[in-house]
């Protein structure tokens, strides 16, 4: 008898264990490409209310830059922890394949969350995009032709050199520039790197204009550069002369608008990624979701999701483009 009660509380004890450990909360980290960039609070937004809504736990960590391999011991401490989903914007599109590659076989799902290993897809489950990044760069040289008149010299000021998403625009735009015919009176003479770092995107930006004194456009595909930019235009008085645009935050460029300084700059809601991120996840963890090219699914806010090729899915179809008459509307 008194070993039928021992059993049987032993039974219960580990079945009281068993659902415990079911009713875990799913862990999410996202790394983000660096710290101190204004961009991930809207991104990191998304994650923290979708996380506080759907019941799982999340947190955001970055490096202190953005070099290639700065976002490998946090990959590895992330799995060392044991969290069940990776997301991810990483600082280069090869660098990361093996720790990744190390988070998978522990069954962690890597998501990479604005940007993607291009040409490395294998190494990541999914990627959530803000748009199709392959019309990202041909939208931004048509913008900034509609500025100059489809003539003159212009420079582009980047992120870092391995950036990927950068990178996969700016090749875009050096084909436009060349094979269409609208843009033939455009010419691109330099690309330079500010690395996501204000002072440096500053400095290079100054070199720019004592470089190419013909300059009259400057494009910038990231948040920290764009402003950086801007502000070296609105400080030398120079915006009638140098048009400025690129993928800005609409509460960090809403006083180079309302000023003259930018006539006009593009962006999406960085939010809906990691609204989209959860929302997925979570998904694909209960079976809810199956990730394979064509599924569809429903998502809060944002209706229905397609997985597009190579496990793609992006939040909004075309980019948002701000100026003077709709920069009031927004506050990311």
């Amino acid at each position: 008898m008194l070993k039928k009660t021992l059993l049987a509380g032993l039974a219960l004890s580990l079945a009281l264990v068993g659902s415990a450990i079911a009713a875990d909360p799913i862990k999410i980290v996202y790394i983000g490409k660096n710290t101190g960039n204004p961009y991930f609070d809207s991104i990191t937004g998304g994650f923290q209310d979708a996380c506080k809504k759907l019941g799982c736990e999340f947190e955001f960590v970055a490096p202190a830059t953005a070099e290639a391999t700065s976002q490998i011991p946090f990959i590895e401490a992330q799995i060392q922890r044991g969290v069940n989903v990776i997301g991810i914007a990483p600082n280069s599109p090869d660098a990361l394949n093996q720790v990744l590659d190390q988070a998978k076989a522990k069954g962690i799902l890597v998501l990479t969350v604005n940007g993607d290993l291009v040409g490395n897809e294998s190494h990541r489950d999914a990627t959530i995009l803000p748009v199709d990044f392959t019309k990202t760069g041909p939208n931004q040289v048509e913008l900034m032709g509609s500025m100059i008149g489809y003539k003159g010299d212009i420079a582009i000021l980047s992120a870092t050199t391995e950036a990927p998403d950068q990178n996969t625009w700016i090749k875009a735009m050096n084909e436009t520039l060349k094979n269409d015919a609208k843009y033939k009176d455009m010419k691109l003479v330099a690309t330079v790197y500010g690395d996501d770092q204000p002072e440096k995107s500053t400095t290079e930006m100054e070199a720019l204009l004592s470089n190419y004194p013909n300059l009259v456009g400057v494009i910038a595909p990231t948040t920290v550069g764009v402003a950086a930019a801007a502000q070296v235009v609105q400080q030398r008085g120079i915006a009638d002369k140098v048009h400025v645009t690129g993928l800005g935050l609409p509460s960090e460029m809403k006083d180079f608008i309302k000023d003259g300084t930018v006539k006009a700059f593009q962006l999406w809601s960085p939010y809906n990624e990691g609204w989209l991120a959860v929302h997925f996840a979570l998904g694909v963890l209960d079976g809810t979701i199956k990730n394979e090219v064509g599924s569809t699914f429903e998502v809060e806010n944002l209706g229905k999701i397609t997985i597009a090729e190579k496990n793609a899915m992006n939040t909004q179809a075309e980019l948002t483009t701000f100026d003077a008459s709709n920069i009031d509307n927004y506050n990311f």
